[in-house]
């Protein structure tokens, strides 16, 4: 008798820790980790407004469509994303959801927040998936867009979407002044002719009121000049390099056209100003209408590749939007086929050219007939930039380097490099200061 009560007791004690269990699953969702008890729910950590900062009423119109498509090709997958998170506080968010362990298992990455989490070990790293993987081919995204996505030479992210930085032209200038519109392979010394020939006092009242360019910084210069500013592990800082000489040079002969006036990039909205260096993304948002009548009316405008200095050539910087893994998901596998699909899939990468003002990341979309046909047919779009041209300036991009507190030290260069341009002393030895001063910073933070 006292066995088969015992044998009792113990069967409800089973039975109690087994409910407990079970609810403890269904309170923390642990029973979506259970292979085949439910459908595994993949979480994208994404924003609502666009990455580029322009209005744009199609915030979730191509990720909608890849989870659709994505979700039908992978049945007992679903894939959900928090809505209403703005762009300015995403990041701040995502941290948050690291910090809690509750992170998306695939989430986007800002261009300039990348290196913060890739140091914080929030990523997962994907060499493997990718060197297991014989469907993937990282051939197809463009080189510079792909590397964008790596940190101390491994891979993080996979690219999004993506937009070059190019040259802004107010066209009315140049044909008031009789001056032809630049080729794609302009070079420095074009660009400085132009902005000589076009600064002056055009009332006659003494004062300037027209400029040859705003916003073109010494950053812009090196990269068009082939400059490598740090070595790989942020050990060494190169400003002394000719390269970088030059480049110095060629921003002070710029800046000395304006005789000390401080050129805005409000100026340029008023037309004032022949060139100022953008994204593209800018340029596709204010081509098209109603934008357009908001911002640079009353001239016409195009626009072109960067100059190129002496030792560079017509390149500058490329900005992405990346997309990563979660360090500490438990979908792996189905985390990284999202990921190959929303980034390496032509059917939603060209949606990018219809709900987005990025470039796609893949050579195949940019340049395909279909892309021409968008760019070329709408009424808006006017005298678009060639799709070659835009291609090569994606593909030939200037890749930013990956290193730990790169972004505080491309502000001690910046802080330097100012004050070279503004001191009055020898530029040459100048240099040789900041350069000494800048390497004295970077071995104090090893």
């Amino acid at each position: 008798m006292e066995q088969k009560t015992d044998r009792k007791y113990g069967l409800r004690a089973g039975i109690c820790a087994m409910i407990l269990i079970i609810l403890w699953m269904i309170a923390t969702d642990t029973y979506k980790k259970l292979p085949g008890f439910y459908e595994d729910v993949i979480k994208i950590g994404v924003f609502s407004d666009s990455y580029w900062e322009v209005q744009n009423g199609y915030a979730y119109q191509i990720l909608d469509d890849a989870i659709a498509q994505f979700e039908e090709r992978h049945p007992g997958v679903r894939v959900e994303y928090v809505s209403g998170i703005m762009k300015e506080d995403y990041s701040e968010w995502l941290s948050e959801e690291i910090v809690k362990g509750t992170e998306p298992d695939v989430f986007f990455v800002l261009g300039e927040h990348f290196n913060d989490f890739a140091e914080a070990g929030a990523l997962k790293d994907l060499t493997h998936l990718i060197e297991e993987d014989e469907e993937f081919d990282e051939e197809k995204y463009y080189v510079s867009a792909y590397e964008y996505g790596s940190y101390e030479g491994t891979q993080y992210a996979l690219p999004y979407e993506c937009a070059p930085k190019l040259m802004f032209v107010n066209k009315s200038i140049l044909m008031a002044e009789g001056i032809d519109m630049p080729k794609s392979d302009w070079t420095w010394e074009d660009f400085y002719r132009i902005c000589r020939e076009v600064t002056r006092d055009t009332d006659g009242n003494g004062t300037i009121d027209q400029f040859g360019t705003v916003g073109y910084t010494w950053e812009d210069a090196f990269e068009s000049n082939s400059v490598s500013l740090f070595n790989e592990k942020g050990t060494e800082c190169y400003l002394t390099d000719q390269k970088a000489g030059a480049a110095i040079a060629f921003v002070e002969r710029l800046e000395s056209l304006n005789s000390g006036y401080s050129v805005s990039s409000r100026e340029f909205a008023l037309g004032n100003v022949v060139f100022q260096p953008m994204l593209f993304s800018e340029y596709r948002a204010y081509r098209s209408y109603p934008l357009s009548i908001k911002k640079y009316t009353g001239f016409e405008w195009d626009c072109l590749t960067m100059p190129a200095g002496p030792d560079g050539a017509n390149i500058s910087r490329l900005d992405t939007l990346t997309i990563a893994m979660s360090a500490s998901t438990v979908h792996t596998r189905q985390a990284w086929e999202l990921m190959k699909f929303l980034t390496g899939d032509v059917g939603i990468q060209s949606e990018i050219f219809d709900y987005s003002e990025g470039v796609s990341v893949l050579k195949e979309v940019v340049e395909s007939e279909r892309i021409r046909r968008v760019f070329t047919e709408s009424p808006d779009t006017g005298n678009w930039l060639s799709l070659p041209v835009l291609s090569q300036a994606v593909e030939r991009a200037v890749v930013i380097p990956r290193f730990h507190d790169y972004d505080d030290a491309v502000a001690e260069v910046d802080r330097a490099v100012r004050t070279i341009l503004d001191s009055n002393s020898n530029i040459s030895m100048e240099t040789i200061i900041q350069n000494r001063n800048i390497n004295s910073y970077l071995k104090s933070k090893q």
